[in-house]
């Protein structure tokens, strides 16, 4: 077991499923892409079967267009 300290516990924890496990669990950002790399290397032989949770990917990609200005209107 990994020893937290308290800025881990701080810092936003973004949902990770896997369809094909049946599990979701809840990762710290800053250790997402390596925790679904490892899950997906030691459990699927490399492809591409966790993610983040589809729904929080698709709001994170919505409010970087909107930061962007990509989804305003030019009418």
């Amino acid at each position: 077991m990994t020893n937290t300290s308290d800025s881990d516990e701080d810092d936003p924890r973004v949902p990770v499923v896997c369809p094909d496990c049946e599990t979701t669990s809840r990762v710290p950002l800053a250790d997402v892409a390596d925790a679904i790399d490892r899950h997906n290397e030691q459990l699927h032989d490399g492809d591409d079967v966790a993610s983040v949770d589809p729904d929080v990917a698709d709001r994170i990609a919505d409010l970087v267009a909107t930061e962007l200005g990509l989804l305003e209107d030019d009418a």
